[in-house]
């Protein structure tokens, strides 16, 4: 699989509580190396990964090299590996994140190989496919649109006018209308001493067969897993998708939708326009939400919900009929 940045590791584990400027001892672990910074989801036997306060390290077999900690934490007492104990992981997150990965140079991108695609009456000459693509048969692309390196086009894809596809994998049959970004980096950074460090995103934005992506949408990349779109999911115009998100299959999202980070969405989910959805939170399949919703709390499967906070649809209705009553009273 095409990596959509350049990988910088082995990085040494000097080098890394370095970075971070904290104080260790050098003389037993100094020559221990990372090869990547990884997630709890998809880490390797010899990563670096890290464990967030409010995550519970899963048990398994393999475990990474190192891990790193808040000094908040009282229960990896079984972890075997390398633990590297910070005030804040969140910004050790950003810090070692970057010193792991980079964008790719302009050397680099040279060195792909040149994407071979037959101009046709349906592809426009203003539009820009760069080198190291994969293209499916039938892509139907507007002016001023861009596809970055490495992505791949399943077949019978049709991009509108002035829209950015980079670091993405399009399945077959999906139609993107003008003016959207899929791929770009999310809203991942870390507040340290007056300055803002971006956590550097490794992850791809994964839309699968027979969507449609409405004009003015955004598809942020993930962090470190993947932005997950399922089959035959329709975007409005104007939503707005954030790192790491899931969305089952056949769910519909009305127009000015914004699902936060790391949030999972079943299937046959339906977003009335401007919902509003938190981070790090599930919703359930067949889930209705009526719209200008907010959705701050996990929901469960077969649920119909409505205001801010979101509660139950019909529970609502009567508070608030309950409550103008009272008014008028």
């Amino acid at each position: 699989m095409f990596n959509f940045y350049k990988t910088l590791g082995p990085i040494s584990y000097k080098n890394i509580i370095s970075e971070l400027e904290i104080d260790s001892n050098l003389s037993i672990q100094k020559n221990i190396m990372f090869d990547s910074f990884r997630g709890l989801n998809n880490f390797s036997i010899n990563d670096l990964s890290f464990l967030y306060d409010d995550y519970n390290l899963v048990k398994s077999q393999v475990k990474p090299k190192g891990i790193i900690i808040s000094n908040k934490r009282k229960d990896i007492s079984n972890f075997e590996g390398i633990v590297i104990t910070v005030s804040d992981v969140h910004t050790a997150v950003a810090k070692i994140s970057n010193l792991f990965y980079r964008d790719l140079n302009d050397s680099d991108k040279n060195k792909l190989k040149k994407t071979l695609i037959k101009r046709t009456k349906d592809i426009s000459k203003y539009a820009i496919i760069k080198n190291g693509c994969e293209i499916g048969e039938n892509l139907k692309i507007g002016d001023g649109s861009i596809i970055n390196e490495g992505c791949i086009i399943g077949r019978n894809v049709k991009i509108g006018s002035n829209t950015v596809i980079q670091n993405t994998i399009l399945g077959d049959n999906i139609e993107i209308e003008s003016n959207c970004s899929i791929g770009q980096p999310g809203f991942g950074f870390a507040f340290n001493n007056n300055n803002n460090l971006k956590i550097y995103h490794i992850g791809k934005v994964i839309i699968q067969d027979n969507c449609y992506i409405g004009s003015n949408c955004t598809i942020d990349r993930g962090s470190f897993s993947d932005t997950y779109i399922g089959e035959n999911v329709y975007l409005d115009n104007q939503v707005h998708i954030a790192h790491n998100v899931i969305i089952g299959p056949n769910s519909i999202l009305a127009g000015q939708c914004g699902v936060a980070g790391s949030t999972e969405i079943g299937s046959y989910v339906r977003m009335g326009g401007q919902v509003g959805i938190t981070g790090h939170i599930k919703i359930g399949n067949n889930v209705d939400i009526a719209a200008k919703s907010g959705v701050r709390n996990s929901i469960e499967s077969n649920q119909k919900i409505m205001g801010d906070p979101a509660i139950n649809m019909f529970t609502h209705l009567k508070k608030t009929l309950k409550k103008n009553k009272i008014n008028r009273s």
